[in-house]
């Protein structure tokens, strides 16, 4: 095992105790090609996963604990042959082969490990960062691919995510009429690096990002809670305004979620300068971050069209949410 791991270029290093993840780019240049491959987008929370003994910590993005909101994940992981690992991908719900961020928030049974109406909760791993005392990352994907294939073994709650070769529109068609979110488009030959890398690139069928919540405002007629959350995004030090949301809520949400806004209310915008609001706007401290859905964005005023809300993000750091626009 030694030799084969040094042989495909992986370094003796101590297990780290975090690593930033290897982000993809967003692009609305699809292609095809041999030396590319095409996995799945997963419409999740990303995780990594680190085993160290019998010990498991799972982390997002922004290093927060996902062990006890998942310990069937965490069970799934301690329960693998390899002793030391660091495994990466996406915690995400899905139904009838789609995955669902939404799903995953708002109806997941964290005892069960099955959310109502039979989604399944599991793990997919897609890239295995560290295995014993090896570094992986210096290695090419195909090689580090294989070596998660060999040392790491499909369980309840954890997936190997499957990729497929060259006909990358044709797989990307697929996946926007099977409705997923989109396809990752990875160069075969790259290494692991930290942070957004344009080896990793994003093939999405919808407009989907996250935006920091900024304000909201008074509901009318019959709903409770708030009419509208108001979004944006960070250009800079500036939190920029991007519009207002006011659809995707239920009953339960616009009432745990007020709760939690009133509870960050602040007397001033935290947008750069002043969003063209009416009356009955109430400003928050910018420290939730929402998934919203979209149709476009308008033109000289950089707003959302048709925005939807989908669910809540606590993996996310709102100062790193920027807009989302393809290279």
């Amino acid at each position: 095992m030694t030799t084969r791991l040094s042989s495909l270029g992986a370094r003796k290093k101590a297990q780290p105790e975090w690593i930033d993840p290897m982000l993809a780019t967003l692009t609305r240049d699809y292609f095809s090609a041999p030396d590319w491959i095409y996995e799945p987008k997963l419409d999740g929370i990303r995780c990594l996963a680190f085993k160290r003994g019998s010990k498991v910590t799972l982390l997002t993005r922004n290093k927060l604990s996902l062990n006890d909101r998942f310990p069937q994940v965490v069970a799934a992981v301690k329960d693998q042959s390899e002793r030391n690992l660091v495994l990466d991908g996406e915690i995400a719900a899905s139904s009838h082969g789609r995955t669902s961020f939404g799903a995953l928030q708002q109806r997941l049974d964290l005892q069960r490990g099955t959310t109502r109406g039979g989604t399944q909760l599991n793990y997919h791993v897609f890239d295995l960062v560290h295995l014993g005392e090896w570094d992986l990352t210096p290695a090419d994907l195909l090689a580090r691919k294989s070596v998660l294939k060999e040392r790491v073994t499909p369980a309840p709650h954890l997936k190997l995510v499957a990729h497929k070769k060259e006909k990358g529109e044709a797989y990307f068609a697929e996946a926007c009429a099977k409705g997923w979110e989109g396809i990752i488009a990875k160069r075969a030959a790259g290494v692991y690096v930290r942070g957004r890398s344009k080896d990793w690139l994003k093939f999405k069928c919808s407009n989907e990002q996250e935006f920091v919540i900024g304000g909201f405002t008074d509901p009318q007629g019959q709903r409770t809670g708030f009419g509208a959350l108001l979004i944006g995004y960070y250009d800079g030090a500036q939190l920029r305004f991007a519009g207002k949301v006011g659809t995707g809520y239920n009953d339960e949400l616009l009432r745990s979620l007020t709760h939690r806004l009133e509870q960050i209310e602040i007397e001033e915008s935290p947008f750069e300068g002043k969003p063209p609001l009416r009356k009955n706007v109430h400003w928050v401290a910018p420290k939730l971050v929402a998934q919203v859905g979209f149709s476009e964005w308008t033109g000289k005023d950089a707003r959302l069209r048709h925005p939807r809300f989908v669910g809540l993000r606590d993996d996310k750091d709102p100062k790193k949410v920027v807009r989302e626009d393809p290279s």
